[in-house]
């Protein structure tokens, strides 16, 4: 049985290639999340051990609470600096220092603009002769010496295309400075885009220390030994020099040593914990895509199961017992499997290989291995054979269970019936219709919904998920019920205008209830979350526009953008001296601020009472925000207080590193523009967080009663040209930036989604030429009395293109109704406008009847290429 089916996927080869085209591209998808992240894990290794390069490191003793951040690295308690001293006067220490780091700086290029980076950080590092940075070595000119040079990671001197001895700007966190390169040097090993800027130590110990809210300690002094000549000391000896580090340290130091591995280690699954999203993101999509492909499969494996009925039923005349049947088109399914994942394999591969390169040429090279492990592997393997296996296990049961008297006569098999297909269908899109209305209801009335708290408290994204699930498994068993109704809607209006091809293609339809419904449902599911993913990218720009135009009166904002991402003070003051300026209202952000000795998931921002006053005005609100602000009081937002179940009147413990402090809620806000804030004043910010750092992210500029905004704004980009990466924008062009952000964000989403319609759109081809070589007899007779070889494209391409309108029709419509309770469930976090882009939609439709005659073209051509007296004969 096993050769007996291995000849029949031979045979069969030809109608598998689109199902191979559907797996290897879900596979590729796999394999590429994979091998993406083994690219990046061994990106963040090989960085980790040159950026980390110690023996040893003597940090806290004390692991101290998290903040709340997803990743998995403790933090100790600092450590004095004064222990540096202590510990290089030790046996075996080549040197310990504690290497100072500036973040935040913005390098100008030859160019005289900022050198721009992908999302990497520009940072400098003290190093000098006296104190060398183990992974670099020096290329050209010298290390830095004094505050007006810099030295250039070569990486860093190409982007800026800079050589020894050129004179650019560096700016600082408080602001712009001239600055020589003194000289170049190189890293042992890529740092994915950042850019690393040798400073004089002392320098970079100033710029440091002028961040830091205590100057005289540090998490980790680095410590390397001398016991092989200034080179790495391997595990044992980098234990034994912990040990001596150790036992010297006396106990009020509240430190300890610990290898420069352990430390590595910790740091680099920290980084690989933070990037962690990025798989399971990929394979989300991954998943879509072999889901989709499962109904191409199915399809294949049905068609080719009702063509060779008879040779099945003639096995089974000759003593084949079910099980050998079932057998032989498992291992035709298993073949498939096979070779699409051993593509697929090939093909993730190669992209991980395009992305690596492509993000060179962006500025981002990676420089870690991507290719595949045995395992990766192995698993693309097994999960390409499932999915074959799963949309051939129900063709396979058919041609196994099929009566052989029965199975031999090739006009006794008609479809079963739909009912009970249509009654399980609908109660699934009843209930997920109910779960939505909850999920609306809970958002709108969570405290007395119910008088179950339990329930009342629950994440309205378990219901939306739920819902979501049931309508799209339920429109799926439920479509085959509905092609009848619906073919000979969309059939109408062809039956107009093409009377006889019209007709034809709308029975032809009616007669394959589950082969059209298994198509359609491939391209329903990809339009639905395309479809979804655009009603909430809509509303998401609706929403800022609203709040611009209706709740921000400052007439410009000004941002940080490039690597620098945050506003120096010095530009802050340059602004409020510009003419015409009546206030500046600067928003600041405050880190590792935990509430009653919890962390929030709200931001924590200080700014000015102005913000209410010249900036928004909060609609909504208990409480006075802007007298509460003045009287060193809390704004928040509502979800924020709900959350921590605080009302006006409450008294808060509001603690940091630096101190704790009691504050009062003395406003609460549910405006959109204020959702997941927690807002205080400038008094108690100081005393939580040191002022240098609180980091300014944007600042709001009101102007003057009857100001010339034109030269307002004209003297604004004046004021911040020094600074290089400050944007004044005016109103229009906030929204613009913030619309342009979401369409970046929805750009890469749609492209991944477009893979899962691609593969729906192979599916109406598959399903075409297989029908169509079903039909050969069929399409012969047709031409015999006359019909047309235009007639006949007419009619196969009336077909697909309403097998595609029929899948984007549903698609749309649970897609946008799927968007539309995401937005009700989260507009009291911002997405407070619905907007629903009729015109994306309506293009989705006149795609979708393009796809459907681009789809009928080869198989039009196939029935064509058939002879007709051929045709007529054939069996």
């Amino acid at each position: 049985m096993i050769k007996i089916g291995l000849r029949e996927a031979r045979s069969h080869f030809s109608r598998f290639v689109m199902s191979i085209i559907a797996i290897a591209l879900g596979v590729g998808f796999v394999v590429g999340s994979f091998c993406f992240r083994e690219m990046l894990n061994n990106q963040v290794d090989q960085m980790m051990a040159s950026n980390m390069d110690a023996d040893v490191y003597v940090r806290g003793d004390k692991a101290v609470s998290d903040d709340g951040s997803s990743s998995s690295q403790n933090t100790y308690n600092d450590i004095s600096i004064s222990l540096t001293d202590d510990v290089s006067s030790l046996s075996g220490v080549k040197s310990a220092k504690v290497t100072y780091s500036v973040s935040g700086l913005v390098l100008v290029g030859k160019d005289g603009n900022a050198v721009a980076t992908v999302g990497a950080p520009t940072l400098g590092i003290g190093i000098s002769s006296a104190e060398p940075w183990r992974s670099a070595s020096l290329t050209q000119g010298s290390y830095a010496s004094g505050k007006d040079e810099i030295a250039l990671d070569s990486y860093a001197a190409q982007k800026a295309d800079l050589k020894v001895g050129d004179q650019t700007t560096l700016v600082y966190p408080d602001g712009p400075r001239t600055v020589k390169v003194s000289g170049i040097f190189h890293t042992s090993n890529s740092q994915a885009g950042a850019l690393i800027i040798g400073l004089d130590p002392t320098v970079a110990k100033a710029s440091s220390d002028a961040l830091a809210e205590d100057p005289n300690v540090t998490q980790y002094i680095a410590v390397y030994g001398s016991a092989n000549g200034g080179t790495a000391l391997d595990a044992a000896q980098q234990s034994a020099l912990a040990d001596t580090i150790n036992n010297s340290l006396p106990a009020s130091s509240k430190a300890r040593a610990v290898t420069g591995d352990t430390i590595r280690d910790e740091q680099s699954q920290s980084v690989k914990d933070s990037l962690g999203f990025i798989q399971p993101l990929i394979l989300i999509f991954a998943i879509i895509a072999l889901f989709v492909g499962s109904f191409i499969i199915a399809n294949t494996f049905s068609m080719i199961v009702r063509e060779s009925m008879r040779g099945y039923a003639l096995l089974r005349s000759v003593g084949a017992s079910p099980g050998q049947v079932f057998a032989t088109v498992i291992v035709q399914a298993i073949v498939l499997g096979i070779v699409g994942s051993l593509a697929g394999i090939g093909l993730g591969w190669g992209m991980v290989k395009l992305i690596a390169e492509g993000m060179s040429q962006i500025g981002s090279p990676l420089t870690g291995s991507s290719n595949p492990t045995w395992r990766d592997v192995i698993i693309a393997l097994l999960v390409g054979v499932c999915v074959s296996l799963f949309g051939a296990a129900l063709p396979a049961k058919h041609a196994s269970l099929a009566p052989p008297l029965q199975a031999m006569n090739e006009t006794v098999n008609p479809e079963k019936p739909t009912r009970l297909r249509a009654m399980l269908g609908g109660i699934m899109c009843i209930l997920g219709i109910g779960c939505w209305v909850f999920t609306v209801m809970l958002a709108d009335n969570k405290d007395g919904l119910t008088p179950w708290k339990t329930v009342n408290d629950m994440n309205s994204g378990w219901p939306l998920g739920v819902g979501a699930a049931l309508l799209v498994i339920g429109f799926i068993v439920l479509s085959p019920a509905l092609v009848t109704g619906v073919s000979r809607v969309l059939g109408s209006l062809p039956s107009v205008f093409f009377p006889v091809t019209g007709k034809l293609a709308t029975r032809n339809l009616a007669r394959s209830k589950r082969r059209t419904a298994n198509t359609a449902a491939a391209l329903f599911v990809g339009i639905a979350i395309v479809s979804c993913l655009g009603v909430v990218a809509s509303s998401a720009k609706a929403s800022v526009a609203g709040i611009v135009d209706n709740g921000l009166k400052s007439e410009f904002v000004a941002m940080a953008s490039g690597g620098m991402g945050v506003i120096p003070d010095a530009a802050v003051d340059a602004v409020k001296g510009v003419d015409g300026v009546k206030s500046v209202t600067a928003n600041k952000l405050l880190q590792h601020v935990e509430y009653d000795g919890k962390s929030s998931t709200a931001s924590t921002v200080t700014t000015d009472s102005s913000l209410f006053t010249d900036v928004f005005t909060p609609a909504n609100t208990e409480g006075d925000p802007t007298k509460a602000l003045k009287n060193n009081e809390m704004v928040v937002a509502k979800n924020t207080a709900d959350d921590h179940g605080w009302a006006i009147g409450d008294r808060i413990e509001v603690s940091t590193d630096l101190a704790t402090v009691k504050l009062t809620v003395g406003a609460i806000t549910s405006d959109a523009t204020f959702s997941s804030s927690i807002i205080i004043g400038h008094t108690e910010a100081d005393k939580l967080v040191v002022p240098q750092m609180q980091r300014t992210t944007a600042m709001y500029i009101s102007t003057t009663k009857g100001a010339d905004l034109a030269k307002v704004k004209k003297d604004l980009i004046a004021a911040v040209k020094p600074y290089y990466v400050i944007s004044v924008m005016d109103r229009d062009e906030f929204k613009s930036t913030i619309s342009s952000m979401v369409d970046q964000i929805m750009l890469i989403l749609y492209a991944l989604l477009a893979l899962s319609i691609v593969i729906a759109i192979f599916g109406i081809v598959n399903t075409l030429a297989l029908s169509v070589s079903e039909r050969t007899r069929e399409i012969g007779l047709l031409r015999a009395i006359g019909t047309g070889k235009g007639q006949v494209r007419g009619m196969l391409a009336i077909e697909a293109s309403m097998i595609s309108v029929f899948g984007t029709l549903i698609g749309l419509l649970v897609g946008s109704a799927a968007g539309v309770v995401i937005q009700k469930v989260y507009a009291s976090q911002g997405l407070e406008t619905l907007s629903v882009p009729w015109g994306q939609l309506i293009v989705f439709l006149f795609m979708a009847i393009l796809v459907g005659v681009l789809a009928s073209l080869p198989p039009a051509r196939r029935a064509l290429k058939v002879p007709v007296l051929d045709a007529v004969a054939s069996e």
